[in-house]
């Protein structure tokens, strides 16, 4: 029985509109008439072509390249359903963009990821929905609801369908010390060891491999991270560990963002096969053979259902 009596509605912006119809799909509802498009000097504008009075109201928006039109469209939207007397307003955001600007890592750094979810709370969203934010603490940005989805139960299961029981020669590697958590976690699901990559970064985009901890010797080796952006940090990973004595090596995120060189550099580097999530949609000259997708709309699905009745989300990782 539905608490609050309110009908769901799940609109889209134009970020990855096809993530959007498959959450609508199975969840059962169409996805509402929108439109959302640009005017001639680049501002954005939004159409809501139904009431969405007292509704709960999901707006689906990744907020990828290009990040800060998409980012945008997602505001203005939110904004026009809180002006049209939207009942309660979600803003589900598969990816979740400037969250590497969490914090001021140099002097006069700004925290770029506080801005946006000051932005999405002012333009009026009641509730944000995410997967796998860079930083959890993110979450602690905002003053309204956070609903922090995990995407390491998909992986996780590809990879024990993919291994069998057999796997005594299986390790789970964190590409850094900052994805230890997330690795562990993904190793004990699995019932395997974790070996970590200790680096250090010259500069943005850039990484060198200083040390591996752990045994990864005659291993199939998993990275696992939460986005893969330029691939340098996976892909030199991925060499070293080849280097040291793996056997094979295979690699997976949740968000892949896969911008600049990344695909040549996954394509001309030692792993094996690299899995992602479908948070972001990627284009089809990106699509190579190496690179297998697993949607998580199912996830969202839920996620959103449980909201809607107001269910706890929680129960959905224990």
């Amino acid at each position: 029985m539905i608490a609050h009596g309110k009908n769901i509605k799940i609109f889209t912006g134009n970020s990855n509109p096809t993530f959007a119809k498959n959450i609508a799909g199975i969840v059962g509802v169409p996805v509402g008439a929108s439109r959302v498009m640009t005017f001639s000097d680049g501002e954005i504008s939004v159409n809501i072509d139904e009431t969405v009075r007292g509704s709960d109201v999901f707006v689906v928006q990744s907020t990828c390249y290009p990040v800060n039109e998409h980012l945008m469209e997602m505001l203005i939207m939110i904004d026009a359903f809180k002006r049209a007397s939207a009942g309660r307003i979600t803003a589900v955001m598969p990816y979740f963009g400037y969250a590497r600007q969490d914090r001021k890592a140099k002097a006069r750094d700004p925290i770029s990821a506080k801005l946006v979810a000051d932005l999405i709370t002012t333009a009026g969203a009641d509730r944000v929905l995410t997967i796998d934010l860079h930083a959890a603490q993110i979450q602690g940005f905002f003053n309204i609801p956070v609903d922090h989805l995990l995407g390491w139960p998909i992986l996780s299961t590809h990879y024990a369908s993919l291994f069998g029981e057999n796997r005594e020669d299986v390790a789970v590697v964190s590409p850094d010390l900052g994805s230890v958590t997330r690795a562990r976690t993904f190793a004990n699901k699995l019932d395997i060891p974790l070996a970590i990559i200790d680096k250090r970064r010259p500069k943005a985009n850039m990484c060198e491999v200083m040390n591996i901890i752990g045994d990864i010797k005659d291993k199939r080796v998993i990275l696992v991270d939460d986005m893969i952006d330029t691939a340098g940090t996976i892909t030199n990973g991925a060499k070293a560990l080849m280097d040291r004595g793996a056997k094979e090596v295979f690699a997976c995120c949740t968000h892949g963002v896969l911008s600049g060189k990344a695909i040549e550099r996954i394509q001309e580097s030692p792993i094996k096969e690299l899995v992602i999530l479908d948070t972001i949609p990627l284009p089809d000259d990106k699509k190579i053979e190496k690179i297998k997708i697993l949607s998580v709309a199912s996830v969202f699905a839920e996620a959103i259902e449980r909201i809607y009745e107001d269910l706890p989300v929680s129960t959905m990782f224990i």
